[in-house]
């Protein structure tokens, strides 16, 4: 199940109780206060895991609270603090107060934490609070409460190509042949329900993350369809691969009909780069094949077959050209 937002409550633990204690030893009269300070409660801590492919994890449970810090106790013994609570996201998840919509955090590189529940301070002793004119304070500190807080975490894919296309024009099939993905492969629309990522290797030495999402179709913008609702995680891509279907009865109509919904959808998906490729060439006989254009829009536009394979090496080496030149 791919699950791609999330809400949940985070609630850091509470400091510790500071102690009132003196100290009570044979033989040393007017013992003075020895109360210890409380212990400080623990954090609530994101961290980003590239192992992680959706929020599904927090599907069934949403409510996370760190442990308390313990209190303070006699001969100045401070509290133990409570420890702190790590849950782990997929990278490239964004981190938003359910409240205040306020952007928390952009967990974008593996390892990278982020504290989202700041955790409650152990409270003093009395012996903190001696001085030469009261030597024996019974005043101590409360420890204080850790912060609570609703969360949006909203998942955005990290991904150097975003392949894009009408339903069925072979997206997935494209991923599958040109990387190890094994995304679900059909003969109908809408195979591809949720977005997919794959590695491609160039050479011995590189490589480059694509992914593919549900195919677009007139209205995707307006939550039509599925392209809509997955179109964020092409966000954070530095090209589109918009592949066209060569057998269409018009491929151009089909081109203008993406660059519209890419554009509505904002975002500033419409500025990014992009690469053309018609698929399916190997549906069509000579006399088709010549009829179809070299460029559309005034850029180059590749054939392949990723049924049979015709024309992905070249296709594959001017993603990576592209991404070379972007400093991947």
């Amino acid at each position: 199940m791919f699950i791609d937002r999330v809400k949940i409550e985070v609630v850091a633990g509470c400091g510790g109780n500071g102690c009132v204690s003196f100290r009570r030893e044979k033989h040393v009269p007017r013992g003075g206060p020895d109360g210890g300070d409380g212990g400080d409660g623990g954090n609530v801590v994101l961290e980003a895991n590239k192992h992680l492919r959706t929020l599904l994890d927090f599907k069934f449970k949403s409510i996370f609270t760190a442990q308390r810090g313990e209190h303070g106790k006699g001969k100045n013994m401070t509290g133990k603090n409570g420890a702190d609570v790590v849950l782990h996201v997929p990278t490239g998840t964004l981190v938003r107060d359910a409240e205040t919509h306020e952007i928390l955090d952009d967990l974008v590189s593996p390892g990278q934490t982020s504290v989202v529940a700041n955790a409650g301070q152990g409270g003093k002793g009395n012996a903190r609070f001696a001085t030469s004119t009261d030597r024996a304070p019974r005043k101590r500190e409360l420890g204080r409460d850790g912060e609570r807080r609703i969360l949006e975490l909203e998942l955005k894919l990290i991904a150097d190509v975003g392949i894009v296309g009408v339903p069925n024009v072979g997206k997935s099939t494209l991923l599958s042949k040109i990387s190890k993905a094994r995304p679900k492969i059909d003969s109908y629309p809408f195979t591809t329900l949720a977005p997919n990522l794959g590695l491609v290797r160039v050479g011995e030495r590189n490589d480059f993350v694509a992914a593919d999402i549900p195919g677009l179709i007139e209205g995707s913008h307006l939550g039509k369809g599925l392209g809509h609702e997955f179109l964020r995680h092409i966000e954070r891509t530095k090209v589109l691969l918009l592949l066209l279907d060569a057998s269409a009865t018009d491929p151009g109509r089909d081109y203008e009909l993406l660059l519209k919904e890419i554009e509505l959808y904002g975002k500033d998906l419409a500025v990014k780069p992009r690469i053309l490729s018609f698929n399916k060439i190997d549906l069509l006989d000579e006399e088709k094949l010549t009829r179809l254009p070299a460029e559309i829009d005034g850029i180059g536009v590749l054939r392949i077959s990723a049924l049979t394979g015709e024309g992905l090496g070249g296709l594959v080496s001017r993603l990576w050209q592209f991404l070379e030149t972007q400093g991947v």
